[in-house]
Parts: structure tokens; sequence; C-alpha cells
């Protein structure tokens, strides 16, 4: 994939524009402010009686109803959660959305997956920062940037891509590389990753190896460190350094046991799994399913959250944290005096 970088970016796409960022959570927030730091207009769409109205006033940006925001805006970014998108596309954003306007996202579900159907008049774009939304924030404020994926489901003006990048431009991300891509490629290699490897792959390794060492009579808190605590340790080296330049990091005792044990834990069953998550993702079935989980009220996501929060990990992981000064505000827990009683290790 070619990079592109601000000096390859007509800027001037955006000239004019006001832009609509729909919700103020991490992504929104960071955009609508470096939107505003890039000298274009921005209005921020909120819900009726939402809290976050104080803190974009305070943070000096104009605030709105949704559909009062759409129908002011020449661009429109949807930047609330993807369950929460359609019904928000359908009640307050499709009747105000002007011929012409943009139409934007940072994610690709909602457009690939069929959940929101844009009429055939306006543009459809994404802007997907690389970085979660407090990244995109402080990056730019250092007079740098994270990277972005930008891709064009609809050109109804023959100006999609040029927006697309020159947005890409204003949040930063032209300081740093913007990648274009398109939505379906986006969707499900997200998606993939998320729940194969990053979250769902890895939350369930790191309990897996915990109550391995904890069945085998290991103290719970030793278990904690070696399965969960140093997964940061080697995650930010391979995130700054790569898979071989994390190992050139580690002992040779530690890098001969990932070379020869690694694929043991990684089997051919792991991998076919792999790929019938991916198959899943592809065919829309789990698009499917989390519609209709989202639709019932999230029943079976609420157990699972409520079950995952009893696991043995997250009551030692409590208490060990505690011990941790740089992750508890600068003080310990005995100087927090927050009631957490601790084991004798």
């Amino acid at each position: 994939m070619e990079a592109y970088y601000d000096r390859d970016v007509d800027r001037g796409a955006l000239d004019g524009k006001t832009i609509a960022v729909i919700g103020y959570g991490s992504q929104g927030r960071a955009h609508a402010l470096n939107l505003h730091d890039s000298r274009h207009a921005v209005v921020v769409g909120l819900r009726p009686g939402s809290a976050k109205r104080d803190e974009v006033r305070r943070e000096g940006l104009q605030v709105a109803s949704i559909p009062d925001a759409v129908s002011a805006a020449d661009v429109v970014i949807m930047l609330i959660p993807d369950e929460e998108q359609p019904g928000v596309y359908l009640r307050d954003v499709v009747e105000h959305l002007r011929p012409g306007t943009a139409l934007a996202f940072a994610h690709g579900f909602g457009i690939h997956f069929g959940t929101i159907v844009p009429p055939g008049d306006v543009d459809v774009i994404m802007i997907a920062p690389k970085g979660p939304g407090r990244l995109v924030r402080t990056e730019y404020e250092n007079g740098r940037g994270v990277p972005c994926l930008v891709a064009v489901h609809q050109d109804a003006t023959g100006h999609a891509r040029a927006i697309a990048f020159a947005y890409a431009s204003a949040i930063g991300g032209g300081r740093a590389g913007i990648l274009e891509t398109n939505f379906r490629e986006e969707t499900e290699t997200d998606l993939f990753g998320e729940q194969a490897v990053l979250c769902g792959g890895m939350s369930a390794l790191v309990k897996a190896g915990f109550e391995t060492l904890v069945e085998a009579g290991y103290a719970p808190e030793m278990a904690y460190f070696e399965c969960l605590h140093e997964v940061k340790l080697i995650v930010d080296l391979m995130y700054e350094r790569g898979i071989e330049g994390m190992r050139d990091a580690i002992s040779n005792t530690a890098k001969y046991g990932d070379y020869t044990r690694g694929e043991r834990i990684i089997t051919d069953q792991t991998r076919a799994e792999m790929r019938k998550i991916l198959g899943e993702i592809q065919s829309g079935t789990f698009a499917q399913e989390w519609v209709a989980e989202h639709a019932a009220g999230k029943p079976s996501f609420r157990a699972f959250r409520a079950k995952a929060a009893q696991h043995e990990i997250e009551h030692v992981g409590t208490e060990l944290r505690g011990l941790m000064p740089w992750l508890n505000g600068g003080q310990t827990a005995a100087e927090a005096d927050d009631g957490l009683r601790f084991r004798v290790l």
C-alpha cells in the first residue's frame, strides 16, 4: 500500500465546509478538536440531555442536536458505537442529509454489512485513524500524527476521495501517512484482528495461562505477573520493533522457548478456528448476531461481562495494580488507603 502525506493532499477540498462530528467520545473529541485546530468549521452533534454538552462548549466548540448539526453540515462523520449508528442514522441523520453532502465513518461496519443504507446523492467515505482517540489528539498537539486509512464507498460528487484525504490530513494523518483501502477490507480485517488476536485471542490466552499455573499450585500473584502483567513489555517491544526486534530484546532462554514452543500453542486446530471466525465475519454471520444481540437489549453481552468480572485474574489484578503507583495516580495502595488488602507473597 502506498502512503500519502500532507504534500500529496489537496487540503483545500475541505475549505468552506462545515463538518458535523456525531458523538464526543474518544474518537469524536479527537476529530473535532483536531479539525477545529486545523481551522475548519466544526459542530458537534449530540443527543438531547447528553452529559458531553458542557464539555464540548468548554473546549471551544459549537454543539447542536444531531438533526441540526447534520442540516448545517457539508461533511457528517458518525463517531458513535457501531451498534447505535443505525438507529441514530434513521432517526436523526438521513432526513437531514443534503444532496452532495459527504457521509463519513471511522469504521466500515454499518456500510459494509448494510445496517446503514445511504441515499445515492451523497458521498460515502471512511477516515480511520489507526490509534485510540487519545493518541490521535496528543500526537496532533505534538506536531505529529497517527496513520489513517481512507476509503470511498460512494462517489456522488466526484470529490469524495479528495474530501476523505483532506479530512485525514486535517486530523494529522498526513503527517504520519495516509493509506487507501476499501470498506470491506477495513471492516473484515478489523473484526478479525479484534476477535482472533487482539481482544478475543489475547484475553483467552492470558486467562488460560493464568489458570494453568494456578491449577498447578502456583501463587495467583505469580501467575498474574507472568501471564498478564508482562504482556505490556512484550507488546510494546513488538509495537516498536516488530516480532524479531522484540526477540532481540529478550533473553536467549526466552527466545529459544518462543521459537520451539509457540507453534505448540497455535496449532492446526487453532488456525482452522481462525479461518472459521474469518468466514463468519465475511459471510455477515457475526454482524447479524451482534445486531440481533443489540436489538434484544444485549442479554448475552451483559452475562459475559458479569461472568468475566468474577474471574480470579480480575481480583488478583485489582490487588496487584494497587502496588503500582504509576497505575494509581502516583500513589501506592497504602497511600491511597482504598481499603485493598494484600496477600503476603
